[in-house]
């Protein structure tokens, strides 16, 4: 019997979120290597805030985690808040944009880019 796949202990990302990120790395004329850096700072409603923001190599110490064919850049502080959480993207009629579905969040504010722990 084969053993189940590991579950990966870093960010997943949608299809809907994995579209997104290749249309805006297109737009902005990124190569198709750069990666997608997610992160989290003190700030926002709620205490915490995500980042994200495109970078063609990881800095020193990151992880790296590849998804849905996107390459994810984490810093150590921010993995700890971050580990297990699914990045998506609703382009529906509420125009949220990219959503995080992040299993740590104590709780989030109304417009999902913040959250406590």
């Amino acid at each position: 019997m084969a053993e189940a796949p590991a579950v990966l202990e870093g960010i997943t990302v949608t299809d809907q979120a994995a579209e997104q990120v290749r249309q805006v790395r297109e737009q902005s004329n990124l190569p198709e290597t750069a990666g997608l850096r997610v992160g989290v700072k003190g700030g926002g409603c709620s205490g915490l805030t995500y980042v994200l923001d495109f970078d063609s190599e990881p800095r020193q110490g990151e992880k790296v985690y590849e998804h849905n064919g996107i390459r994810l850049f984490i810093d150590l502080k921010s993995y700890l808040y971050l580990r297990g959480t699914e990045l998506d993207f609703s382009g529906g009629l509420n125009g949220k944009g990219f959503t995080f579905s992040n299993p740590n969040a104590s709780r989030t504010c109304g417009c999902g880019t913040s959250f406590s722990v």
